[in-house]
């Protein structure tokens, strides 16, 4: 989409009052010195998205972004893609040098291509000081050592989804709290006709998220704290086999759904659990045909492994601007304008609980208490646990993830395609490819 060009205003003019404090009440303290951007003559900007799930996510931003054209005559073009197109459509901009000026990336995309991007450190530093500090894992995912390479922007929440009625049916009053329970309820409620289901393909939110909560919550992990490929382990085959006992539960064909798949399925009636963003309750009850599902609908964060504690990866989103830019002033204008208060605020709450805050001053933003669907997400960037897990975020992690390494490991296994031993083998084969030491 493209947002129109209104008339031109004086960027100085505009780009004055961009800053304002938003409307629940944060009065940020901070040293830092603002930095102020002077745009281009004749700027204009392409930021490349994901598709939305969640309608208000879309207007907030579409709104804050009319406010920047408003104030400074910038033109913003808005394109979208799916999510899981987004990492190929960015890296081929980042390498051929030409393309969208910024892109929303997911996770540590941005370690792909460092060389590539603008730094906006300076403008990150000011941020965080304005308010109240980025959290440690969204800001992982956007620097390397002291240099922010990107923007953090967001992490999507992802929680259990389930239907209290059929839960109950099986025979359970409250949601279990760890994985065997968890193994026990998917049984149930296969037995009555209504089973649960999780992504096995290549869905770069859900199946990520299901996969590197099968490893972590079993005590697995792609690479130790040096960075050593670590996947081989009985820690790991455990995790494999709990997954095989899973997927036995699941509807079928769940090894080549994508991330829409599984909110298809849940609000066609097909399944009664999964794990998924809040868009999943807004798109049943933002739809009177499928009243009684948002009703029944209920939210819980991932049950408890033998490892002890929640482990669990949540969806992350960082902007990227890119080198090639021709007006990268103009740019940072823009990424500034859109993350100060007024404009995080507005997005956050218009995203109905999807996106949460990348800086800790907007945790107190009402939305996280305007529904108790809404509790599962609120902690999403306090909480979620790097891919890289536990060696540091780069290059290879970032390649590993991109080339679906866990993912393909846990598939090629619950299908039958190899057993345990031999899809922990490749698996660490394949990650050797991208972590040599």
């Amino acid at each position: 989409m493209i947002i129109k060009r209104r008339d031109f205003l004086t960027a100085s003019a505009g780009l004055a009052g961009m800053a304002g404090l938003g409307a629940m009440g944060i009065r940020p303290s901070f040293a830092q010195t603002e930095p102020t951007y002077t745009p281009e003559e004749g700027a204009s900007l392409r930021l490349l998205r994901w598709v939305p799930f969640v309608k208000g996510d879309e207007e907030a931003w579409n709104a804050n972004t009319q406010k920047f054209i408003d104030q400074t005559g910038i033109q913003v073009r808005i394109d979208q893609e799916s999510w899981e197109d987004i990492r190929p459509k960015a890296a081929v901009a980042a390498n051929v040098g030409s393309g969208p000026d910024m892109v929303m990336c997911w996770f540590d995309d941005a370690h792909q291509y460092p060389d590539k991007l603008v730094d906006v450190t300076e403008l990150a530093n000011y941020l965080g000081e304005k308010y109240g500090g980025w959290y440690d894992g969204v800001r992982g995912y956007a620097t390397r050592g002291d240099q922010f390479i990107a923007m953090p922007l967001t992490a999507i929440g992802n929680a259990v989804c389930y239907r209290d009625s059929h839960m109950q049916a099986a025979g359970f009053s409250e949601f279990p709290e760890d994985t065997e329970g968890f193994l026990e309820l998917c049984k149930a409620l296969k037995a009555n006709g209504t089973p649960a289901g999780f992504p096995h393909g290549k869905a770069v939110g859900d199946g990520n998220n299901y996969a590197h909560w099968l490893l972590w919550s079993h005590g697995g992990k792609m690479v130790d704290e040096d960075g050593k490929v670590a996947i081989n382990s009985p820690e790991t085959i455990e995790a494999i086999n709990y997954a095989r006992a899973l997927y036995e539960t699941f509807i079928p064909g769940t090894e080549s759904w994508l991330d829409i798949n599984n909110n298809r399925a849940f609000l066609a009636g097909q399944i009664s659990l999964t794990a998924n963003g809040v868009s999943l309750y807004y798109a049943a009850k933002n739809d009177e045909a499928l009243k009684e599902i948002a009703e029944d609908l209920r939210t819980t964060n991932f049950p408890i492994g033998p490892v002890g504690e929640s482990a669990e990866l949540h969806q992350t989103s960082s902007i990227v601007l890119f080198n090639h830019c021709q007006y990268p002033e103009a740019a940072k204008a823009y990424i500034k304008f859109m993350m100060e208060a007024d404009q995080m605020n507005a997005w956050i709450e218009g995203s109905s609980a999807y996106c949460c805050q990348p800086l800790k001053a907007f945790a107190d933003n009402p939305i996280w208490t305007a529904d108790p669907v809404h509790a599962p997400y609120a902690r999403a960037s306090e909480t979620l646990r790097p891919n890289g897990y536990a060696g540091p975020l780069g290059y290879a992690s970032a390649g590993v993830m991109a080339d679906y390494v866990l993912v393909d490991m846990f598939a090629s296994a619950v299908t039958g395609q190899s057993t345990p031993e031999e899809a922990a083998t490749e698996a660490e084969r394949r990650a050797n490819r991208y972590y040599r030491i």
